[in-house]
């Protein structure tokens, strides 16, 4: 079947087409207005050394760096999202979801703070209320063990909780899929209809009959004369040849 074939069928067959295009459309719509945009708040903060670690630096904890950091942060993302975490969080009035981890490439102890939900304003507050809880989960750390202030591992900011930005990628993806799905059952329905239409009218489904005056096949016109068909003779009884004249005679001289 070519793309004429397709076109011819799609036309004969409008009548089924076209209600199914416009269950397409309404499911699309559907789906635009059931799926909200989600929006994403991200903050980035690193861990820096202890005072008394930056001592021989000068007192600058960035050039101060160690291995152990990054495990820390590690170790801290982990814990940011845990269910003990998430109950906090929920308590300090964050809404929508939450997550921490190590930034992508990183070459440090740099984690991303991200939140995500449906409300900008309420998505960028609760980014906010994550980067502080997570300086203060660190201090918690440190604290349990009895490590001394001037020994703590510190938290500072490198970029603020952001504007919340729109995330449209899940939202077009249901879209494509709702209007491809149903544009796709829309032409199966069609050319299921035109196979059910095509096989009533197909061979051996209706014999037509033949037109008024029309001589059937096989039968003689009216008028003309027979011809005599030979009788084949018995087997062991030859049929003489003037019996046989004589039958045809007969048979061309009856009216």
């Amino acid at each position: 079947m070519d793309l004429a074939e397709i076109w011819r069928v799609m036309r004969r067959r409008w009548y089924v087409l076209l209600p199914g295009l416009l269950l397409s459309a309404a499911l699309t719509a559907g789906v635009y207005l059931l799926v909200p945009v989600e929006y994403v708040s991200q903050s980035t903060v690193t861990l820096l050394n202890s005072k008394k670690a930056t001592v021989a630096f000068d007192g600058n904890p960035f050039l101060s760096t160690q291995a152990s950091l990054t495990g820390m942060a590690d170790g801290l993302a982990r814990n940011l999202n845990s269910d003990d975490a998430a109950a906090d969080l929920k308590a300090l009035g964050v809404t929508g979801l939450h997550e921490a981890k190590i930034a992508d490439n990183a070459q440090g102890p740099f984690l991303w703070l991200s939140v995500t939900g449906t409300d900008p304003a309420a998505v960028l507050t609760s980014d906010e209320l994550f980067t502080a809880y997570a300086e203060k989960r660190l201090q918690e750390f440190q604290t349990q063990q009895s490590v001394a202030p001037e020994a703590m591992i510190r938290m500072t900011t490198i970029v603020p909780p952001q504007k919340a930005e729109p995330q449209t990628k899940t939202r077009l993806q249901y879209l494509i899929m709702a209007g491809a799905l149903g544009f796709v059952l829309s032409l199966v329905a069609t050319f299921f209809v035109e196979a059910r239409r095509r096989g009533t009218t197909g061979p051996g489904r209706h014999r037509p009959t033949a037109p008024e005056g029309a001589v059937p096949a096989g039968a003689a016109p009216a008028g003309a004369v027979p011809v005599p068909v030979p009788v084949p003779a018995k087997a062991g009884r030859p049929v003489p040849s003037g019996a046989a004249a004589s039958a045809g005679a007969d048979a061309a001289g009856s009216p």
